[in-house]
């Protein structure tokens, strides 16, 4: 995500999916450049993920990644998903995003190859009752 700023949502869902799924843990992935938000709008590249970083320091079990700063711009999801899984074969992921972005999936580049990967999909909902929030879109093929 841009995450600009992260935002205690994002911890809170984060978190919430980490203790209470099957998730080990999670990536929070900075991209330097979504196709959706226009650059000059966002916090430089260093500054949104030493905030990921700072803001994700006492939960062990999220990591920041800066994985998108080394693939080319702008970037895509399908791109990235290709690489960490030629990057972590024996690894499992999960595909998470907020509601906002499943409303323009259709719009996302190659948006069928992502939903041909075997990466289960979540999409979080953030209200005050984060209990109601969490709700499966696909599963791994």
């Amino acid at each position: 995500g841009t995450f600009n700023p992260i935002h205690v949502g994002h911890l809170i869902i984060a978190n919430h999916l980490v203790e209470y799924s099957n998730l080990d843990e999670i990536w929070m992935v900075v991209t330097p450049q979504s196709p959706f938000k226009k650059k000059k709008s966002l916090l430089d590249n260093i500054h949104r993920f030493a905030l990921v970083d700072i803001a994700t320091q006492e939960y062990p079990k999220i990591k920041p990644s800066d994985i998108e700063f080394k693939l080319p711009q702008p970037n895509y999801t399908v791109h990235t998903l290709a690489h960490i899984s030629d990057t972590y074969p024996d690894k499992e992921f999960c595909l998470i995003m907020g509601e906002d972005n499943l409303k323009n999936f259709h719009k996302w580049k190659n948006y069928e190859e992502i939903l041909k990967l075997k990466f289960a999909m979540l999409v979080t909902i953030f209200n005050i009752e984060l209990a109601r929030s969490v709700a499966y879109v696909g599963e791994p093929n």
